[in-house]
């Protein structure tokens, strides 16, 4: 267990805004930070992050709160896990307890795989420095691809015994089960046809150098490992399979040490193998990823995407390999990216030219020679079309159909003059044939909406038109002011009811000084008023009670002590007017009036208003029940017409006018 003195340090040292900036790309608005989802496909940023209040809302997902439950959410993290995660990064020293074997027992079994994970790069990594065969197969290797011993360190790269089980029983040994071996790939389970009834173990990577795959936070999600010896049946590169912590498709390599440099830069470099990315970053272009082998998909685009808008992709000088990876140019394009291409010269790939370059060799060549990908691609299909005119209107039609997939019309109109220059076409036939594939998309779409629309009829009629709940925010209301100004003194009208000469009940100001906290409980108490549901209940209760008893009282001090269901509906309740804040008026000679100097207008409107909803609330219960029945209904009427009356009172208060 992690003592309470640690998390206290960590909450108190961890900024909110630099955690999520290792992985989303924020952008300063007014006084907070706005990016892209990391948990939605959109376009338009509704992710915000709140410096002073150490708080963040995902609009597009309805997910918010501090800065555990980010890494919780986007990391899959236990509380425990964030903790220590945020320790590291910050350099605080964990006080922990060991935990007992039943503690042990309960780690749910995505942690237990990430354990045997993490045991299996230390296993790997302290086999290839200190086994006598890892250091004369594996490092050797290593060191002869060119790689520092310090670089070999960093990305924890290891090796595998080329012996049946060393690793599987070794990890047996150390108390990790077999059942997490299995699950993660990194042991293989075959029944011994020998002897029915009797499993075999196998090390998936027995004898290879391995690569660890990194999440954006640094877990290790699983393995790359590349055989050594000349078996032809062996693969060359073999990965972990799917599993619940690994999804190829998901996953970038080197995102983890990539993704600092990749904001700072603006740019991402994507390659295709391990050894790219190693060499590069090796050579000190440290904002490079690699699809690990696998075709690049939209999942992939969109984790850099959070990050920046460009991406440069290299390819070696092979040619069939260039057209193969067109497909990842136009899913680039989809996502609404800006993507150079920048081609090694034949014989070449970025591990091989890294190594023969120095930094500032491969930096200039790489912006002497990327591409922009329109001029990539018709330059790469214009040398199959030469001089047949066939294939030269399908290359045409296949650089236009890359430009369709492009969201933004002006780029899309740039790129279309810019195709009609170097293929020497009009550029009308380009916008013609743009506006055919738009309209052919436009039918599709159509079809499927009609169909969709179709479905929908048939649940909006068994719907009812949604009511709005005044109650419901009037006590969101109070549980803003209660914690963006709680500890706040103010000055405050009071409203005492008394009768006059004539015996008319009038409401008489008093002035009064109090906290706002003060100020709402006395009056909610004052009138029997509960809080009617029950997430504003439990929140209004810790925050009455926090606000008594702390002076200091802090929005990020107090979260740190509730769960995070509740962390998460007082940041969805705090960053709901900030999606809609303007900022910069004065730029516009415009000065809205400052929030903080109507505080107690304010609270007393809200309180009024509330008292005012259930007034009419009341009266509403007791016509009904005059109607119920035929009884005597003078008590219920006279009460009624004091509850007229007190309405008629409060709503002049409010300057509202009834009807």
């Amino acid at each position: 267990m992690i003592s309470k003195f640690t998390i206290d340090q960590v909450y108190e040292t961890a900024r909110l805004e630099e955690v999520i900036g290792d992985f989303v790309q924020l952008k300063k608005s007014g006084s907070n930070f706005k990016g892209l989802s990391p948990f939605t496909d959109e376009r338009t940023p509704s992710f915000m992050v709140s410096p002073v209040k150490q708080i963040w809302k995902d609009f597009s997902s309805g997910k918010g709160g501090n800065v555990v439950a980010f890494l919780m959410e986007h990391e899959h993290f236990t509380y425990p896990e964030a903790i220590k995660y945020l320790a590291r990064k910050y350099n605080i020293e964990i006080e922990e307890t060991e935990r007992t074997d039943e503690q042990k027992a309960q780690a749910d079994e995505r942690e237990s795989m990430y354990l045997v994970s993490e045991y299996a790069k230390e296993y790997f990594k302290n086999t290839l420095w200190e086994k006598e065969m890892g250091k004369a197969i594996g490092l050797t290797y290593f060191r002869e691809r060119g790689f520092t011993d310090e670089i070999i360190k960093k990305f924890g790269l290891g090796y595998s015994l080329d012996q049946w089980d060393a690793f599987t029983n070794s990890a047996l040994e150390e108390g990790y089960q077999l059942e997490f071996l299995q699950k993660t790939g990194l042991t293989i389970v075959k029944e011994d046809n020998n002897n029915p009834g009797v499993s075999k173990k196998f090390d998936r990577f027995k004898g290879r150098v391995m690569f660890p795959i990194h999440s954006m936070s640094g877990r290790v999600l699983g393995f790359g490992g590349r055989i050594l010896s000349n078996e032809k049946k062996a693969a060359k590169y073999l990965n972990s399979p799917e599993s619940e912590i690994y999804h190829k498709s998901k996953v970038l390599y080197g995102i983890y040490y990539a993704k600092q440099a990749i904001a700072r830069e603006d740019n991402c470099y994507l390659v295709e193998g391990y050894t790219d990315v190693i060499q590069l970053y090796q050579r000190g272009i440290h904002n490079v990823v690699s699809s690990s082998g696998t075709a690049l998909t939209s999942e992939q685009i969109r984790l850099i995407n959070r990050l920046t808008k460009n991406i440069t992709v290299l390819f070696d000088g092979d040619a069939a390999g260039l057209r193969a990876s067109l497909r990842g140019i136009d899913l680039i394009l989809e996502q609404g990216m800006n993507v150079k291409v920048c081609t090694f010269p034949e014989g070449e790939d970025p591990d091989s030219f890294a190594r023969k370059n120095e930094l500032e060799e491969i930096t200039l060549y790489l912006k002497e020679n990327a591409k922009d990908f329109i001029q990539f691609k018709t330059s790469l299909l214009a040398e199959d079309a030469a001089n047949d005119p066939i294939k030269k209107a399908d290359t045409i039609r296949e650089i236009v159909n890359s430009i369709s997939k492009i969201p933004d019309r002006i780029k899309r109109e740039i790129y279309i003059q810019e195709c009609a220059h170097i293929m020497n076409i009009s550029e009308d036939v380009l916008f013609n044939t743009l506006a055919q594939i738009g309209r052919k998309e436009q039918t599709d779409a159509a079809t499927i909406a009609r169909q969709q629309q179709k479905a929908f009829e048939v649940v909006k009629h068994s719907q009812r038109e949604e009511k709005l709940d005044v109650q419901y925010e009037l006590e969101k209301k109070i549980i803003e002011m209660l914690l963006l100004y709680g500890n706040e003194l103010q000055e405050f009208e009071d409203l005492i009811l008394k009768e006059n000469e004539s015996g008319d009940l009038v409401l008489e100001p008093e002035n009064m000084e109090a906290k706002v906290y003060e100020k709402v409980y006395l009056d909610l108490q004052e009138d029997e008023i509960e809080l009617t549901h029950d997430k504003f209940r439990n929140i209004y209760y810790k925050l009455i009670e926090g606000l008594n008893e702390k002076e200091d009282f802090s929005i990020s001090a107090f979260m740190t002590e509730l769960d995070q269901e509740m962390v998460s509906q007082i940041s969805s309740i705090l960053m709901e007017e900030e999606k809609y804040e303007l900022h910069h008026w004065e730029r516009k000679d415009i000065y809205p009036k400052d929030k903080e100097k109507s505080i107690s207008q304010l609270v007393s409107e809200t309180i009024l208003t509330l008292r005012c909803f259930l007034i009419k609330k009341r009266i509403t219960s007791l016509q009904e029940n005059t109607e119920d029945s035929n009884d005597d209904h003078q008590e219920t009427l006279e009460e009624i017409m004091n509850y007229l009356q007190l309405n008629k009172l409060l709503n002049k208060k409010l300057n509202r006018v009834l009807s």
